[in-house]
């Protein structure tokens, strides 16, 4: 029995005029992948117009390519070599027609990027070679054309692949070739060119078979997106696209961002004489459910063990399309598979200039500008890094109903939200208490509360929450400070400090903070707690008692400070994920404080604390 070989996805990508179709009708031709008599078709169409022939007259499928001489639409070309089938995906160079281009190079396993030897490395040579990278291409071989051109100079190719080269490092491309090619006159294309002797390495041809497929979508985890529910007589039928994995009746299978449970009743399909027993990734499909849920679209069909992340905040690797720049501040709407979700735009972290790779700090990106940004949505979106699932992992971005941004999910520094959200006990009943709230207070001559302090590393939380506590105390106020030592020695002994442990630690404390605010105590909180979303659900959790204080000092002079050698070592890659170099810190909105250490010296920030407390907690 034969096994079907699937067919490597490739894109080919460069600057305008560098022979992307040429390359591409040199390819069909030379693997006699043409359909007999389409050589001579052309040729004869040339000279009917009075042109002379090209082989990029092969893929210029739209009339007005050809009178334009500009390829504008992306095509998708099928050919064979003897080890397998390839699709190959032309994108247009202009920078009009980027959006064609990451439609076609989103679906790509694999690149060839094109430079011209004469003209040597472009603008747009960058932007591609970024946006190659944005969309986690990461096979990728320069072709440098047009060698004919340059009399075949093994100096001028070398000068060329090595400022390429030094490029895509930066972007952590590691190309697996640099192979100098005429694509007009065939060299280098299936075979080694006589007239480059001096080259040793693969051709196109040897380049492109050595590429290895991506991972099936059958392989990965379980992911449908629902598109909708339907109601057929007495049944109820989820319906979606499975983009990766298998799915099989009995199944316990997870919706998230609801985080429902239930199994899998039947699987439906059109047109099949019987229901079948497993659906596998590209598949469309129904399913009927063990018992009755609520479910709608845009959620996200997984197995338990193997669920995406929740978040409602993450980074965005994007290249912007839109006409008006993209601003800090400004609300979209994304639409990630099935899902829509309001988005704002938090923070831009960095600006790309993909002509030298440079990044500056702005508040915009301009079209076909690139960028790393932080997006925000006021629900949980069931997402995965893009690295981990292609499928639900890579986004759009639009406006006034026009697609503006494509980009894909990064989490990196931001941890799940599941397990913050799940609650897992059950059967659990409120118990009232003998001492009422407010005869606690009465005894203890002031209201509980929790003063829940929060900065980078170095600002000064720790001091000021020691010096608050002694100040209070002699004061004649039940307080304890709750900081790293007293909690991550016992009560927190088990959590590391990866993202989804730094969240978890900061639930804990807000839960314990809130028991102490009730107890009558002022509870000290001293954390970095650099999540917004985890100081919020710690403001639920104690209600009107919580009080954000924001000790603030910028960065740099928290550097300078850096009593521990923490901010050195984290430059030096000793520490991975430290806040505010690795991994991000949000700062307040709008805290109940703002203690300023890099303005006011410590006595005159303990004095704004003590006033504070003094004029809100004591009866």
């Amino acid at each position: 029995m034969t096994t079907e070989i699937r067919p490597l996805k490739i894109v080919i990508v460069g600057h305008v005029d560098h022979g992307k179709s040429t390359l591409v009708g040199r390819l069909l031709h030379d693997t006699g992948s043409l359909p007999e008599g389409k050589v001579e078709a052309l040729r004869a169409m040339a000279e009917r117009r009075g042109m002379p022939f090209e082989w990029a007259f092969v893929m210029d499928a739209i009339q007005a390519e050809r009178d334009q001489g500009i390829t504008i639409d992306t095509a998708q070309i099928r050919f064979r070599t003897a080890r397998r089938p390839y699709v190959i995906i032309d994108a247009p160079g202009h920078k009009e027609f980027l959006r064609n281009m990451v439609t076609g190079a989103a679906a790509s396993e694999a690149a060839l990027l094109l430079v011209d030897a004469l003209e040597g490395v472009q603008e747009q040579s960058r932007r591609h070679g970024y946006l190659l990278s944005l969309l986690g291409i990461r096979q990728v071989a320069v072709l440098v054309n047009k060698m004919d051109l340059v009399a075949f100079s093994a100096d001028r190719f070398g000068r060329v692949a090595e400022e390429l080269r030094a490029y895509l490092a930066g972007l952590g491309v590691e190309p697996v070739a640099f192979v100098p090619i005429s694509a007009r006159e065939g060299d280098n294309i299936l075979a080694h060119s006589r007239r480059m002797s001096w080259y040793q390495g693969p051709s196109v041809i040897q380049v492109l078979d050595g590429f290895v497929p991506a991972p099936r979508p059958v392989d990965r985890p379980l992911r449908m997106p629902v598109q909708d529910v339907y109601k057929f007589d007495h049944r109820r039928i989820v319906a979606g696209r499975i983009e990766s994995g298998r799915l099989r009746v009995g199944d316990e299978i997870l919706f998230s961002p609801s985080n429902k449970t239930v199994r899998v009743k039947s699987i439906e399909m059109w047109n099949v004489s019987e229901s079948p027993e497993e659906a596998v990734a590209g598949q469309s499909i129904g399913i009927t459910l063990s018992e009755p849920i609520f479910v709608e679209r845009g959620e996200i069909v997984s197995h338990l063990e193997q669920p995406p992340m929740e978040t409602t905040v993450f980074r965005g690797r994007l290249f912007w399309l839109g006409e008006k720049p993209l601003e800090v501040g400004r609300s979209y709407t994304l639409k990630l598979a099935t899902t829509e979700a309001q988005v704002t735009v938090e923070a831009i972290e960095r600006v790309i200039d993909t002509s030298d790779l440079s990044s500056r700090p702005a508040d915009r990106i301009e079209r076909n500008g690139a960028g790393e940004v932080i997006l925000r949505t006021r629900r949980l979106l069931a997402v995965d890094p893009h690295e981990t699932n292609p499928a639900t992992g890579r986004f759009v971005l639009v406006e006034d109903y026009r697609p503006v941004a494509g980009g894909i999910v990064s989490m990196d520094g931001y941890p799940d939200q599941r397990r913050l959200v799940t609650v897992r006990a059950t059967n659990i009943h409120a118990v009232g208490h003998a001492v009422t709230r407010e005869a606690r207070h009465a005894r203890n001559g002031h209201r509980g509360g929790v003063l829940w302090f929060t900065g980078l590393s170095g600002a000064g939380k720790s001091t000021l929450a020691l010096a608050l506590e002694r100040e209070l105390f002699a004061r004649g106020y039940q307080v304890y400070v709750l900081d790293g030592d007293n909690i991550r020695s016992g009560l927190n002994a088990d959590l590391g400090f990866g993202p989804e442990d730094r969240a978890e630690n900061i639930r804990r404390v807000g839960e314990v903070a809130a028991l102490f605010a009730d107890a009558g105590f002022l509870a000290i909180s001293a954390f970095i707690s650099p999540y917004r979303a985890d100081r919020e659900r710690a403001r639920r959790a104690a209600g009107e008692a919580f009080h954000e204080i924001y000790i603030h000092a910028p960065l740099e002079v928290c550097e300078r400070r850096d009593p521990k050698g923490l901010y050195r070592k984290a430059r030096n890659g000793e520490i991975p994920e430290f806040t505010g170099i690795s991994s991000p810190y949000e700062p307040p909105e709008k805290p109940e404080l703002v203690i300023p250490t890099h303005e006011l010296s410590p006595e005159e920030c303990l004095a704004l604390l003590v006033r504070y407390v003094e004029d809100r907690f004591r009866l």
